[in-house]
């Protein structure tokens, strides 16, 4: 499942719904697609992400290097994150909606 993003202020963003999920629920949201967050809970839904964020990658130990088998790092989660971040923070600034739903 994919979930996409959206708000008159950006452009959409379209995540892996795990992913999406999991930033929703460190929104203080129930992770529920598709729904919707009002203008006015913008701001604590950025506010709430960025610090679970945050949290989550002080909890992450340092990889001194990487794994034999492996080519590419991992895609941290605070990487995810940040066109989700950027999208709140538009929708902020212009007070708009935030919606989201699935595209299976």
């Amino acid at each position: 499942m994919l979930v996409t993003f959206s708000c008159p202020a950006y452009t959409n963003i379209t995540m892996f719904g795990d992913v999406a999920i999991q930033l929703l629920k460190y929104m203080g949201h129930s992770g529920t697609v598709p729904s919707a967050l009002m203008a006015e809970d913008v701001a604590a839904a950025l506010e709430r992400l960025q610090k679970e964020i945050k949290k989550q990658a002080q909890l992450m130990l340092p990889q001194d290097s990487l794994d034999k088998n492996d080519e590419e790092p991992e895609v941290t989660l605070s990487h995810r994150a940040l066109p989700l971040i950027e999208l709140l923070k538009a929708a902020e600034k212009e007070k708009c909606n935030v919606m989201w739903e699935s595209n299976s």
